[in-house]
This record gives structure tokens, C-alpha cells and sequence, in this order.
């Protein structure tokens, strides 16, 4: 029987890149997604060593390791060129390189960076009908909401204050408007946001401020000239300037590169040597889940 594109076929839903498995395409081919491993947890590194003449063992810190996915189930088309279309796609989508893996969960749509990392395995049943499993795997182990959030603000600036020629006696009120944002992490993990500064700006530093009290603060010693784009990647620990241009030797990181931590978050201060209405700080990030 036909299947009518858009259609969902119930149970298990994900998107990898535009292969919507477990619903019809928009040529009338069924995704059914009958098994996916790997998602449920990632793998974890650890090390025990055992205790000299004592009970137990000495723990080693505990990391999660990457994500290895498996996604397999049956491909039905219209006819036989529609299912040899189908499965070319599905080989391109598990891409060598990133692809954007979305998956359905019953309380909101969460999504990981995936590469293939085996091969793609198809067996055919009838000349309409296939059957299909790919590996994938998630370097990054998180899960994150599909929701990208984001935040700007300038440097501080003074106003009010005392007006010349001004007459006895005189009162002297000024207002400072802090150049900050909040983030909200409302997942189970910690995330990491790329923070991306926009000049003019003479030597900007970026301070993350914990509830706790705790301050991390990110310092590059050198100006932004007009036009320039300083991204901050937390995660892979990486500044480039103007997108090409590596400059982590002028970054100094101070108590660490700042996270936003699992259902709580942080307040970014953006402040410079020198005052500039135009400069600029954009944080972006998404919740994460473990």
C-alpha cells in the first residue's frame, strides 16, 4: 500500500540529516526504525588501581567516552528505482564527515554531531523492500536540545553625572549599565557555549560568574579593529580570529574555561581597557543531558 509523505509510522523517530527515520519521506518511501542502540547511555572511561594490603581500590577520574549509535530498520518504496534512490541517500547521509543527528524523545526533540564509523549494511528482501543498519558515532557524548540559545550585551557604560558649568552645590549621580547576560543550562550536564566578540575593542576580557561565587575569566591581550570577530569555543578550547586565524597564544584562561552548569547557570561580564559603544559579546549555547 502507499504511504502518504509526512506520515509518521509510529514508535521510533529520527532524523539523520534528511532521512527521517521512522516516517515517510517526501517521495513516498517508508523509514521504519526498528532498532537503535547507543543512545540510551555513552561509554564511559575509567581506571581502578588496586590498593597495596588494604581492601578496594584507588578510583581514577570517571569521563565519558564517545557515543557509538546504531540505527537499523526497513526501507519500503514505491518500486525498485525509489528504493535504490533510497538507500544512495541513506549513504550519503551517513556522512564521513559531521551530520546532525535529531532524535524524537517523548519529552523533547534532542540531537548529537555524528560520523559514520562502520559500514552501511543493506540486505534486500523484495525488489520494493530493504533492510538497512548504519553506525554512527557521536564524538561529543551529550545529548542537546535542538533549541540554540543566545545572548548579547556591550560593554559597560556611564550615564548621568555631572554636567559643566554647573552650580553650587552640586549633586553627583552617575549610572553604571553592566555589560552582562545571564545562561541557562536546563538540562542534567554541564554545557559549553563559543562566546564571540565583535570589535572595536581593546583588549577584552570575558568574566563567567558563578552562583557560588566563583569567577573564570578569559583575557586576550590584544585590540579587535574594526570588522573583527574573536570566536571562543569552550569546548574545543580553540580561538580564531576572523575564522582562520588561530590565536590562543594571546589567551590567558584563569580557573579553568568556564561551563554553564547542569540546571543552573551563569552570568557573563564583558569589559575592556577602553570604552567602545559598538564592541560586543554573543554567547551562544545549548542545554545539554547526559
Amino acid at each position: 500500500m502507499p504511504f502518504t509523505a509526512g506520515a509518521d509510522l509510529g514508535g521510533l523517530r529520527a532524523d539523520l540529516g534528511a532521512i527521517p527515520l521512522g516516517g515517510v519521506d517526501s517521495v513516498g518511501v517508508a523509514w521504519a526504525l526498528q532498532s537503535f542502540d547507543g543512545w540510551d547511555s555513552a561509554e564511559v572511561r575509567s581506571e581502578y588501581t588496586e590498593r597495596e594490603a588494604d581492601h578496594g581500590a584507588w578510583a581514577s577520574p570517571v569521563y565519558l567516552g564517545s557515543r557509538p549509535i546504531t540505527l537499523a530498520g526497513t526501507v519500503t518504496a514505491p518500486d525498485r528505482p525509489s528504493l535504490e534512490d533510497a538507500l544512495e541517500r541513506l549513504r550519503t547521509a551517513a556522512s564521513l564527515s559531521d551530520t546532525t543527528l535529531v532524535v524524537y524523545e517523548l519529552t523533547s526533540p534532542k540531537q548529537a554531531t555524528v560520523r559514520r564509523s562502520g559500514k552501511c549494511l543493506f540486505a534486500y528482501v523484495t525488489d520494493r523492500i530493504a533492510t538497512y543498519s548504519v553506525l554512527m558515532t557521536a564524538a561529543d557524548p551529550r545529548r542537546y536540545s535542538t533549541t540554540l540559545q543566545s545572548g548579547t550585551t556591550g560593554l559597560p557604560s556611564v550615564t548621568g553625572g555631572l554636567t559643566l558649568p554647573a552650580t553650587m552645590p552640586m549633586t553627583l549621580s552617575a549610572t553604571t549599565v553592566s555589560g552582562v547576560l545571564n545562561a541557562v543550562n536546563t538540562g542534567t550536564f554541564e554545557t559549553r557555549p563559543v562566546l564571540t566578540i565583535s570589535g572595536p575593542v581593546a583588549t577584552p576580557t570575558v568574566s563567567t560568574l558563578y552562583p557560588d561565587g566563583t569567577v573564570r575569566q578569559l583575557l586576550y591581550s590584544q585590540n579587535l579593529q574594526t570588522g573583527d570577530v574573536l570566536t571562543i569555543d569552550t569546548d574545543a578550547h580553540t580561538v580564531m580570529l576572523n575564522g582562520s586565524v588561530s590565536r590562543r597564544r594571546f589567551m590567558t584562561v584563569l580557573s579553568g574555561w568556564p561551563t554553564i552548569p547542569a540546571g543552573g547557570s551563569v552570568i557573563y561580564q564583558f569589559k575592556s581597557s577602553a570604552n567602545n559603544a559598538t564592541a560586543r559579546l554573543t554567547a551562544t549555547w545549548r542545554s545539554a543531558w547526559i
